[in-house]
């Protein structure tokens, strides 16, 4: 597959850089539902790993557009809460969209430039919370929204395992919040790597 910097999903290679960027970030956080980006001071919106540019990467996960998707946090989870919201079990259905709005979405991304390979079939993608509601991710921002598709060998099944094992992380306080909110944003396989394996 021939891929350009204007490829809306990005393929990485050098996943360590990507992970150390999230390492330094770990202590900052962002306004909910606002997208956090590469020109913001750490006191604000904080800078994820925008524009990694496209390489190949063993077995084919793809990341979504920083440009278009680069996380949102959600304001009403903090490390200080976590206890009554994101680590009490059934606490994500209350605050889940609605199938209509996140299908509304992905058709959307789809006709812009989302497809991969160019397939516009809304089944063969999940909407996906690029930082999981599990994770303190922004609902219905679509910053933190991305068809992600199921063919590719690394695709939404897998990004579902990291985001479980950083829920569990988070909620056992081996992890700060702000750290794994950090690490899933700037590169889910990264992270998928160093906590799954």
């Amino acid at each position: 597959m021939k891929t350009s910097r204007t490829t809306i999903f990005a393929r990485v290679s050098t996943v360590g850089a990507v992970v150390a960027l999230g390492f330094s970030l770990a202590g900052c956080s962002a306004p909910s539902g606002h997208a956090l980006n590469a020109s913001a001071s750490l006191s604000g919106p904080v800078a994820i790993a925008a524009h990694i540019s496209p390489a190949s990467v063993s077995g084919g996960a793809f990341l979504p557009n920083h440009a278009r998707t680069p996380g949102a946090v959600n304001r009403a989870v903090t490390q200080a809460n976590i206890h009554r919201t994101i680590c009490v079990t059934g606490w994500t259905s209350k605050i889940r969209p609605s199938s209509s709005l996140t299908t509304a979405l992905k058709v959307k991304q789809l006709a812009t430039g989302y497809a991969y390979r160019g397939d516009r079939v809304k089944g063969h993608y999940e909407e996906d919370h690029l930082i999981s509601l599990e994770l303190g991710g922004a609902p219905a921002a679509s910053a933190n929204l991305w068809p992600e598709p199921y063919a590719s060998a690394e695709g939404a099944r897998v990004k579902d395992r990291v985001e479980n094992k950083l829920h569990a992380l988070v909620c056992a306080g081996t992890l700060r919040l702000s750290f794994a909110q950090h690490a899933i944003a700037s590169n889910w396989w990264a992270a998928y790597k160093t906590y799954v394996g």
